[in-house]
C-alpha cells in the first residue's frame, strides 16, 4: 500500500479564477447535463486556459427525486422497487443493500440459501455492470478508439446475456423487486443454473477480447495512463471506495472485510492497483470482472438447499412494523460502499422516521476538482468515465 502522506502540491479546488495570471484569459466551459458522455445528468464547469483544465466544479443534483424522503412516506414492504432507479446499471445490489439494513434493524435471519443466491446475483451484477462501463469507456474515449463502438457492442453483446438470466429468474429484464424482507421472491428455475455457466464460460474466453481492444492497445494506453491520477491519501479523505480506491493502491472489500451474504463462506480475491490513474481503474475492473466470474460458478457449485425467506410471508403493505432503533448496513456494490442508514418509527413504525443512502458514485464525484485540473479538456472526458458514477444514486 503506498505512503498516505498528504501530497501538498494537489489542486485547489475553492482556486478564486481571479488569481490567476491577469494576461490569461479563461474560458468557462459548461459541460453537460444534457451531454451523453457526463453519465447521465450531471453538469461540472470547466475553466480552461486553452486546452488545460485551471478549476472544476462538479454541480450534481439535476435528476434529484428526493427518494429518501419517499421512503418515509412509504412502508418498509413497498420500498424495494423504488431503489432499483438508483444505480439503474445495478439494481441488484441496490435491494440488497435496503433490505440488508431492514433486516438488520428487525433482527430477521435470512436463510443459508437465500444468502447464497444473493451472492450469485451481485455477482452476475457486477459482471454486467463492469461490462457496460468498458463499452461506455471506449466510447469516452471516442475517435482514435475507432469511434470506441465496437468494444462496446462487444460488451454489450455479453452484458444482454446477464440480463436475459436475471429475466428468466424475475419475470423482469431490469427492475426485478425480486429481494424482499428476509429472503428473495424468486428461486432459481429448471436449467438456470446450466444457462449461467454456459454465459459465463463464453464471457471468460471472450475477457482476452476486451483486452486487445482496450488495455494492449496503445492508444488506449496513451489515452489512460498517468491521467486523472486519485493518490490514496485523497480517496481515503473523500470516501471514495470500490474500484476507484482499489485502484488507488488501498486493499479494501467489504466482501471480504465485512462479510455480508454469503461472502464469509467462499473466498474473495480483492483486485488491486496502485498508479491510481485512469489505466489502473480499467485494469481493476477487468480483473474484478475475471474474479466474479469465479465466484459465481462458486455459488452455484454451492448453492445450498432450503427455504429462500427467513420472516412470515409478506401479505399486506403495512405488514412490517418496527417503532424504535437505528442502523447501518453496506454492501459492495459494482461501485463500492452503497450504505443505508435507517431510523425507525416513522408512519406508526410502517415505515422509516428517516432514511439516507450513500452512495458511492456521489463521493467519487467529489474527487473531479482535485483531479481534473492540470488535464486537457479531452482528458476530462476519460477522468469522468474512469470513475463510473452513476447520476441514479448520486442524486436519489
Amino acid at each position: 500500500m503506498p505512503a498516505l502522506a498528504r501530497v501538498a502540491d494537489r489542486p485547489d479546488p475553492y482556486l478564486d479564477v481571479a488569481t490567476v495570471d491577469p494576461e490569461t484569459e479563461l474560458m468557462l466551459v459548461h459541460l453537460g447535463p444534457q451531454h451523453p458522455a457526463t453519465h447521465g445528468v450531471f453538469r461540472v464547469d470547466l475553466y480552461l486556459d486553452g486546452e488545460i483544465i485551471v478549476k472544476a466544479v462538479p454541480f450534481p443534483g439535476y435528476l434529484h427525486r428526493g427518494v429518501e424522503k419517499l421512503c418515509e412516506r412509504l412502508t418498509f414492504v413497498q420500498q424495494t422497487p423504488i431503489v432499483d432507479k438508483h444505480d439503474y446499471v445495478a439494481p441488484m445490489t441496490c435491494e440488497q443493500a435496503l433490505n440488508v439494513a431492514f433486516e438488520t434493524l428487525l433482527g430477521v435471519e435470512v436463510p443459508r440459501r437465500a444468502r447464497w443466491l444473493r451472492a450469485l446475483l451481485a455477482e452476475l451484477q457486477r459482471v454486467a455492470s463492469h461490462l457496460l462501463w468498458l463499452g461506455t469507456f471506449a466510447l469516452d474515449l471516442g475517435g482514435a478508439m475507432g469511434g470506441g463502438s465496437s468494444l462496446f457492442i462487444h460488451c454489450f453483446r455479453e452484458r444482454e446475456w446477464i440480463l436475459d438470466l436475471f429475466e428468466e429468474l424475475t419475470g423482469a429484464r431490469f427492475h426485478y423487486n425480486t429481494h424482499t424482507i428476509g429472503g428473495n421472491r424468486h428461486d432459481v428455475t429448471p436449467g438456470w443454473a446450466e444457462k449461467v455457466r454456459g454465459v459465463c464460460a463464453t464471457i471468460a474466453t471472450r475477457l482476452p477480447e476486451y483486452e486487445a481492444m482496450s488495455s494492449d492497445s496503445s492508444i488506449f494506453v496513451e489515452r489512460t495512463r498517468g491521467v486523472g491520477v486519485l493518490d490514496a491519501a485523497l480517496a481515503l479523505e473523500l470516501g471514495v471506495t470500490g474500484p476507484n480506491l482499489r485502484a488507488s493502491g488501498v486493499d479494501h472489500d467489504l466482501r471480504r472485510d465485512a462479510p455480508f451474504h454469503a461472502y464469509d463462506e467462499v473466498a474473495v480475491n480483492v483486485v488491486t492497483a496502485s498508479a491510481g490513474d485512469c489505466q489502473a481503474r480499467a485494469a481493476v475492473r477487468l480483473g474484478e470482472i475475471r474474479e466474479s466470474l469465479r465466484l459465481v460458478a462458486a455459488f452455484l457449485d454451492g448453492l445450498p438447499e432450503g427455504p429462500l425467506g427467513g420472516a412470515r410471508q409478506i401479505k399486506l403493505p403495512g405488514q412490517v412494523k418496527v417503532t424504535s432503533g437505528q442502523v447501518y448496513a453496506a454492501i459492495e456494490s459494482p461501485r463500492g460502499e452503497l450504505g443505508t442508514y435507517v431510523i425507525a418509527g416513522g408512519e406508526g413504525g410502517a415505515a422509516p422516521y428517516r432514511l439516507k443512502f450513500r452512495p458511492p458514485s456521489l463521493h467519487a464525484l467529489a474527487a473531479l476538482p482535485y483531479i481534473l485540473p492540470g488535464a486537457t479538456f479531452s482528458d476530462a472526458i476519460a477522468i469522468l468515465g474512469s470513475l463510473d458514477p452513476i447520476m441514479g444514486e448520486s442524486d436519489r
